[in-house]
């Protein structure tokens, strides 16, 4: 079997461990020899000098996965970077730990970095510094899941996991030429995912191919009554989705999607995809999403004030950074003028300005009813619709620093992915091109609520008639 585990996907390893060709521990050592070739340039991981060898304890079946800094780990470090959670280490693991632990695969000890609490879309808002784009290492890999995506990328991890609020794991996956899927709310428990907007978090896979991507579905999805916000519905097995014939699929592409402020680049590789899908049956109509353009400010107002009040509970009082001032009321302060970030400030600010008295109905009430009217927009294309396609993002991905000086141009990179998450629907991006500097540009395919099927049906038809998935960075 190829020596170089690590460059292969997570089905084909499958392959040589059934066959019993290799062994888990074969899978950890080329990870660990990787890790300590690429890591240093990559920052996809935190504390990654000591090792996939240290901790003995570890365990060492099936395929592990990488897992983001917020979603909690039993016995080792989950700080979601942040400074205010420093030397935290959870007592229990998350939903989606046990099942994968249960599936017989494991976890690696080795957290991937992000934006602190998943604030940003660019993974340069941590406390650990920022990750860089496999693709072009004076980019960003996107964010919050930056680390995760980038780590798939760079061959540092098989699959991994990433948290989706506003396109945190569709966005980098687009920036880094991997697949990312925002699974619809609900379909994938958030118990024991450190919480930045409730209503809006998911859990979801980032992998080399469609097909891994539905494989880590498959064992993270299901029913958890320590989620009040889990559905009790039925899980299929996704990978029985891939390989049907899409001919006769309806698929809608949004003109609101394809204005000013799309590059051409991206718009030539996704109307090239549209082509693409179109010469294999698939039927293609304009339309409209009527109310796009509110998406970004009601995302900013209801996820910002999510995050003031789930962020409340960091006071260096139970757990994690704790100032050392004597006085009761300074020793709050502090820690959290010490402990959170300039980005977690600023949306812990607006978030608690949103909620106060005088400015609830005006803001966060207002912006919970248009949250409603784009739900809705989805829903009726849905009745005539399978699917639904767009760019990822406006753009590949931008320069370290580009940005940062610009809160408001940076919101703007989840301009195309925020919907998805305000209406609770299922969403994946996957490669689907290179700009002429040779960075990755993703494809979006949307699909009505718990119909993740759809979207794999149609990801995996383009992706077996491209070979955008097969292309590897060069770590330059």
């Amino acid at each position: 079997m190829n020596k170089n585990l690590y460059s292969l996907t997570a089905h084909e390893l499958a392959v040589g461990l059934n066959k019993k060709e290799i062994k888990s521990e074969d899978i950890y050592s080329a990870l660990d020899g990787r890790i300590k070739e690429s890591d240093p340039k990559v920052n996809a991981y935190l504390r990654p000098s000591k090792g996939l060898s240290s901790g003995g304890d570890r365990i060492t079946s099936g395929i592990p996965v990488a897992i983001k800094d917020n979603i909690c780990t039993k016995g080792f470090h989950t700080q979601c970077c942040s400074k205010i959670l420093e030397g935290f280490i959870p007592p229990y693991d998350a939903t989606v730990i046990k099942r994968i632990k249960e599936s017989g695969h494991s976890c690696l000890e080795l957290k991937t970095n992000m934006d602190e609490f998943a604030f940003g879309s660019s993974t340069e808002n941590s406390s650990q510094g920022p990750t860089h784009n496999p693709w072009d290492l004076n980019c960003v890999p996107g964010g919050s899941s930056g680390g995760s995506a980038a780590a798939v990328a760079s061959d540092e991890a098989i699959w991994a996991l990433g948290s989706d609020t506003g396109g945190s794991i569709r966005q980098p996956a687009s920036f880094c030429g991997v697949v990312g899927l925002k699974p619809t709310y609900g379909r994938v428990s958030r118990f024991g995912l450190i919480a930045f907007a409730s209503s809006l978090d998911q859990i979801g896979p980032i992998t080399k191919d469609v097909y891994d991507n539905a494989l880590l579905l498959n064992i993270i999805s299901g029913y958890d009554p320590n989620d009040s916000t889990s559905i009790n519905l039925p899980v299929p097995d996704y990978t029985r989705a891939l390989g049907k014939d899409v001919k006769g699929l309806k698929v809608g592409v949004p003109k609101e999607y394809f204005i000013e402020g799309l590059d051409p680049e991206v718009k030539a590789a996704v109307e090239e995809a549209i082509n693409t899908l179109r010469k294999m049956g698939v039927e293609f109509k304009e339309v409209s999403l009527r109310h796009t353009e509110y998406a970004v400010p009601v995302y900013y107002i209801i996820a910002t004030a999510e995050a003031s009040s789930n962020l409340a509970r960091f006071d260096g009082v139970q757990y994690g950074f704790r100032s050392k001032d004597a006085n009761l009321i300074d020793m709050y302060k502090k820690t959290r003028g010490e402990g959170f970030g300039e980005e977690a400030k600023r949306r812990i600010i607006l978030g608690t300005f949103a909620l106060s008295h005088g400015y609830y109905d005006a803001y966060y009430l207002r912006a919970l009813k248009v949250r409603t009217l784009i739900k809705e927009d989805f829903d009726i294309l849905f009745k005539e619709l399978d699917c639904i396609l767009t760019p990822t993002s406006p753009t590949a991905a931008f320069k370290i620093g580009e940005k940062v000086k610009d809160p408001l141009k940076m919101y703007l990179s989840d301009i195309y992915t925020i919907s998805a998450n305000l209406a609770g629907i299922p969403g994946i991006s996957l490669p689907c091109g290179l700009t002429k500097n040779g960075l990755p540009i993703g494809l979006q395919i949307l699909a009505p609520h718990f119909q993740e099927e759809k979207i794999f049906s149609l990801a995996y038809a383009y992706e077996q008639n491209t070979d955008w998935h097969k292309l590897k960075p060069k770590l330059t």
